[in-house]
């Protein structure tokens, strides 16, 4: 039986696309490196933003963290209106690749965890989305990587079949989620290695 081989791909969005540091985002409000380092870890955590991805307001977290860490009201305040500066620019390559692929009309479609409300004014400033077909949203969906049952949203609004697209993602746990779901895997580790293995399915010109 002939191996199905992807005809489309699957992108993460953040740490895959484009860069996501929340760290560049507070180190020039926070200037003592023993404080920020303090204050990312207990305060604007990863676990506390993921709540955001999962579908919660930030008018409901932001108040919930500042009634814990009163102090630090104003720097948590800051972190909605001004979500877009924690996104400092694109992955290395990965626009261009985005634009080789589009050129060569592969079908293009990302999985995203990401809050509802930092999406469109985050998508407001990135055009190279424009040559997606569709977009899955976590905190619309109100369902996360790793969770199965995103990955099998993707397939059926997508219209893919198993093997039919490669799915890449910089975290392990989300590629295996999308292997067990009907996708091929690619663990992202930078834009040289991915480029390297579309080319050898066919997707991307040598």
């Amino acid at each position: 039986m002939a191996r199905i081989l992807p005809t489309a791909v699957v992108f993460d969005v953040g740490n895959v696309l484009v860069d996501w540091n929340v760290r560049a985002f507070y180190a020039p409000l926070i200037p003592d490196p023993a404080r920020l380092d303090w204050f990312l870890a207990e305060v604007v955590t990863p676990a506390w933003h993921f709540q955001h991805d999962a579908g919660r307001p930030f008018a409901e977290t932001s108040a919930e963290l500042i009634a814990r860490f009163p102090a630090e009201a104003e720097l948590i305040r800051q972190y909605g209106p001004r979500f877009n500066e924690t996104v400092p620019g694109a992955i290395p390559g990965m626009i261009e690749l985005v634009e080789q692929l589009a050129a060569a009309c592969v079908p293009l479609f990302a999985i995203t965890n990401f809050s509802h409300e930092f999406w469109p004014p985050f998508r407001a400033e990135w055009p190279m989305f424009d040559h997606f077909t569709d977009i899955i949203v976590s905190g619309e969906e109100r369902l996360t990587k790793p969770d199965a049952a995103i990955y099998q949203l993707a397939l059926s609004r997508f219209g893919l079949g198993p093997g039919e697209a490669i799915f890449i993602d910089d975290r392990a746990d989300n590629v295996e989620a999308a292997v067990a779901n009907g996708f091929v895997g690619h663990l992202f580790t930078g834009h040289e290695v991915l480029a390297a293995e579309l080319a050898l399915l066919g997707l991307l010109a040598q």
